[in-house]
């Protein structure tokens, strides 16, 4: 059955409450603002920001929490039960979750409905299996005495998320934070803050006992309170590299709590001549810079050319670009939907506008109208003859731009994929791997994807590569069990008899 998801809009009731012990309470004491949607530029909802007094609650319904051991001193076997049984929550409430994250993200409700919400919980079923593959490490044992490695929870865990997958980023937050046994206080961004509360309420619907797994909304004051609070044992965090620096400030300066932090990146695409059919490759590199408008952190904003193939690859390229006109969010058909906020939107312009006043050519702009006037859209941009150290290809646009670069071999490729501060991912297309593991070596990224086939098929489970960010992309890791194990203290442990 086809889902009328505009008139589903018109009848959904959008509130914003914090979700503390158990309970949803209103958020209060600070400033409020109007969320405009991405859509249509609408009011949305409004959401005020919580107080330290709100801080301080959920903190401390977390640590209570914790020290009791209703969750911490919990079986493993009851806690991937509760885990289990969440996912398939969110699964049941697949539509409700896909049109809040339509509507606070303004991406394509079809992306929304078959990927966030199926991810999320794919997520959480990984964290949950995983709960019980934390395994120490036995260092001698004899007649007289054991030592071992012991692994225990945290604590109590602040999550800070991005705005771009408000579901996603969350769920990478509690699948772990709780499959360890710790207690989380999760802030969503400020400009997405639908999803995160109704999430803790199927929790404690699934088995989490009150006071584990709570929910502040608010601005950066809320984060900053969080990174500042002594009650608080790790923050993890995902969003941009220049806040995550703040964080690091914010835990030296209080009780140096661990950090786990996902930052920005400005990854490479890199594709050489001896790769195989352009017109699959050209759907992967749209795909790779283009998908949820840009705005995903892993995009491969920047596509480096092998020269003598330039000429065949880069016209394919704009005509699969082409085909990705805005339409309405809300629409099964669309590919290609809003940013998040008029805000975003002017920061995505202006990085367009420098990129020609510093001399790259425009290849391709989509001159076609919106589906809203005053919603927040802009079309795939493509610059070509762009020159290493311009704007857009030193920053982080977080929008539907693509860098376009040639290099001659293997170390003038390395040297311009190496030419940021970042270094988070990077995808490279050829069929030598002598090639791929010289290039693999000398890329200074912590996720490198190497496509030796026109079409590549498989790959791991959801959650089990184990992630991290190299230079200004972040610290620590996320997936896998290694990233479980971040949300743990590891204590040596010497037994005499």
């Amino acid at each position: 059955m086809t889902i009328d998801w505009v008139s589903k809009s018109k009848n959904v009731k959008l509130s914003v409450q914090n979700f503390v012990g158990g309970r949803r309470l209103a958020t209060e004491g600070g400033e409020g603002m109007d969320k405009y949607g991405p859509r249509d530029g609408q009011i949305l909802y409004r959401v005020s920001n919580s107080d330290a007094k709100s801080v301080d609650q959920a903190v401390a319904n977390a640590g209570q929490a914790f020290e009791d051991g209703r969750w911490s001193k919990l079986s493993v076997q009851l806690r991937k039960d509760a885990l289990h049984k969440l996912a398939s929550l969110i699964e049941q409430h697949r539509d409700e979750f896909a049109l809040l994250e339509c509507l606070d993200v303004g991406k394509p409700i079809s992306d929304a409905v078959n990927f966030d919400v199926p991810y999320a919980a794919a997520t959480i079923r990984f964290y949950a299996e995983a709960a019980d593959k934390l395994y120490g490490k036995v260092y001698a044992a004899d007649q007289s005495n054991l030592s071992y490695e012991l692994h225990r929870p945290m604590g109590v865990v602040a999550g800070i998320v991005g705005w771009n997958f408000p579901l996603v980023l969350a769920a990478q937050k509690i699948g772990p934070v709780l499959a360890a046994g710790n207690s989380l206080v999760l802030k969503p961004s400020e400009l997405t803050s639908l999803s995160a509360a109704r999430v803790a309420e199927l929790a404690l619907e699934a088995g989490v006992p009150d006071g584990v797994f709570n929910v502040v909304h608010g601005g950066p004051a809320v984060g900053a309170a969080l990174a500042r609070h002594r009650g608080i044992d790790l923050l993890t965090f995902t969003g941009s590299s220049k806040t995550g620096k703040a964080l690091l400030v914010a835990s030296g300066e209080s009780n140096m709590k661990r950090l786990i932090l996902e930052c920005g990146g400005k990854s490479p695409n890199i594709v050489f001549n001896d790769s195989l059919n352009l017109d699959a490759i050209a759907d992967a590199i749209v795909a790779r810079a283009f998908r949820n408008q840009g705005q995903v952190c892993t995009a491969s904003s920047r596509l480096l050319i092998q020269d003598d193939i330039k000429e065949a690859l880069l016209p394919i390229v704009i005509r699969k670009a082409a085909a990705l006109n805005p339409g309405d969010p809300l629409s099964p058909q669309t590919e290609f939907g809003a940013l998040i906020s008029a805000g975003h939107q002017n920061k995505v312009q202006n990085y367009i506008d420098s990129g020609e006043k510093e001399g790259a050519r425009v290849a391709y702009r989509s001159e076609a109208p919106p589906p809203y006037k005053e919603g927040f859209y802009i079309p795939p941009v493509i610059f070509d003859n762009v020159s290493p150290k311009q704007m857009i290809a030193q920053e982080e646009i977080f929008g539907p731009v693509l860098s376009v670069f040639t290099f001659r071999d293997e170390e003038e490729a390395i040297r311009i994929a190496n030419d940021t501060i970042y270094g988070l991912s990077a995808i490279l297309w050829t069929k030598d791997m002598g090639r791929a593991h010289r290039v693999t070596q000398g890329i200074k990224a912590g996720w490198i994807t190497v496509n030796a086939t026109d079409k590549p098929l498989g790959g791991p489970g959801v959650g089990v590569l184990c992630i991290g960010g190299h230079r200004e992309s972040g610290i620590g890791a996320e997936g896998g069990i290694e990233g479980l194990a971040e949300y743990t203290t590891k204590t040596a442990v010497q037994y005499f008899v």
